[in-house]
């Protein structure tokens, strides 16, 4: 989501407008592209709007649905995936199971790229059209009240849409199932970049109508009133008597939960939305949102309430995706001038840590760690104290056992050492010399010995 701003959404939602509203008359706009679909997980909303929104657009689709059918399967990389489908395609869409794979393919390929669902990373189009949803529906973001419900651990699409409601001036109330809350990096997003206030809910802060609707914290943009924040004492319940715009929810991502990590899905304390709940005050107009596919976790009995948003949303991410497929391909034109961008929205310029050697990445399941042959370790330095590098393509936090100085050398080898990323030595290093370690074992193969700030 980071890719685009604030007035090239807004604009991308007007063109899905025009083009919504007149469907049949797109046909030319794309006549002899080609998209190459590349879906590596099963989709079946994604894949079929996007290959959709192209025929409507006149253009033509290539495909692959599986990885044990193609190259890759034995070996290849994506780079060089990459490199092969982009010679045969205008534009590609991607969904691949490693986090920050669509990032690599539009390193490599030389046309745009569309990120599909990045594991458990994000999932931006669908971010589109459920803002567009919203919009819609509400006529604006600004100042609404949206509950994020499910797995917001593993669940791509609310990292990708908790980050766009903050950007947009929208306050954020969290309902994980147990062991699913919010990622730290998604939280220092929403914190450190877009200026906003996160609240955790105690116990005692909780409404006094059961577990129904029992949050994990509520997060407040810098563009409404800070009432939680100045207010330390307000009960949320209180808040809540105004009511919720929508709850948007998600399935238990069984997918992606390793083996033995004892979070439960669906049956044990899963939260579910169905007519109890949406009986409450609270809730009397709140709208039902879901990417689809459900499980449990959102009743068959709201299919037929006027709340329920879900098939809508499905539906809209048609025109979405041809009008973004279509401004990708120069097709049609992006006009944003007369867009304003909320205020409260920034992005913070993180320092770059790029040196390659001495910390990798922790996600198991990030690109880096998968395609380390030929990428590099790359991070943003989020904070010095405690020392704390992002992953550039997963964005997971990694935090440095050790530190070291590139500039070390003075004449003596006994000044080259390393120091725990705890001493003062992780905020006194300059930036442009600062090396970071994993473990002592990496340091010593550097040549570094152990400083007098180390601990075994």
């Amino acid at each position: 989501m980071d890719d685009l701003t604030n007035e090239e959404i807004e604009a991308v939602f007007c063109l899905a407008d025009e083009m919504a509203e007149s469907m049949g008359e797109q046909a030319g706009v794309c006549r002899g592209k080609i998209m190459a679909s590349l879906f590596f997980e099963p989709s079946t909303r994604t894949r079929l709007s996007f290959e959709a929104a192209m025929l409507r657009l006149g253009g033509q689709v290539i495909t692959a649905v599986d990885i044990g059918a193609t190259s890759l399967a034995k070996g290849e990389s994506i780079a060089d995936m990459a490199r092969v489908v982009g010679s045969y395609a205008d534009i590609i869409v991607i969904r691949h199971p490693w986090e920050g794979a669509a990032r690599v393919v539009a390193d490599y390929a030389g046309v745009p790229v569309i990120n599909a669902g990045d594991g458990g990373h994000e999932h931006p189009t669908q971010t589109l059209l459920d803002l567009y949803t919203i919009r819609k529906e509400r006529g604006a973001i600004k100042g609404l009240k949206i509950a994020l419900w499910g797995d917001l651990k593993y669940g791509r699409t609310v990292h990708s849409l908790a980050c766009a409601l903050a950007r947009f001036g929208a306050s954020i109330l969290f309902r994980p199932g147990p062991g699913l809350e919010m990622p730290e990096h998604v939280v220092r997003k929403l914190t450190k970049e877009y200026g906003g206030e996160l609240r955790k809910c105690d116990v005692g802060d909780q409404p006094t109508r059961g577990d129904l609707f029992s949050l994990d914290a509520i997060y407040v943009t810098p563009s409404t009133p800070h009432q939680l924040a100045m207010m330390p004492d307000i009960s949320i319940q209180v808040e809540l008597e105004k009511g919720v715009d929508a709850i948007y929810v998600t399935r238990f991502q069984k997918e992606r939960h390793a083996q033995g990590d004892g979070v439960q899905g669906s049956g044990t304390g899963y939260p579910v939305v169905d007519k109890r709940l949406l009986k409450e005050k609270t809730f009397r107009e709140t709208l039902v949102m879901h990417p689809l596919p459900r499980i449990d976790e959102l009743a068959h009995e709201l299919d037929a309430d006027p709340r329920s948003m879900y098939f809508k949303q499905a539906a809209r991410g048609v025109p979405i995706r041809m009008a973004l497929t279509s401004l990708l391909l120069g097709a049609r034109q992006l006009d944003a001038s007369t867009v304003r961008e909320p205020a409260g929205a920034r992005k913070t310029d993180y320092p770059v840590y790029d040196r390659g050697f001495g910390v990798m990445c922790q996600n198991r399941n990030c690109v880096s760690v998968n395609e380390k042959r030929y990428i590099k370790p790359e991070f943003r330095i989020v904070s010095r104290r405690p020392l704390t590098l992002m992953c550039i393509y997963c964005e997971h936090e990694v935090h440095p056992r050790y530190v070291a100085s590139a500039e070390w050398h003075e004449g003596t080898l006994e000044s080259k050492r390393y120091h725990s990323a705890d001493s003062h030595w992780a905020g006194k290093i300059r930036l442009e010399n600062l090396i970071a370690f994993d473990s002592e074992s990496e340091a010593r193969s550097r040549g570094f010995k152990p400083g007098r700030y180390t601990r075994d």
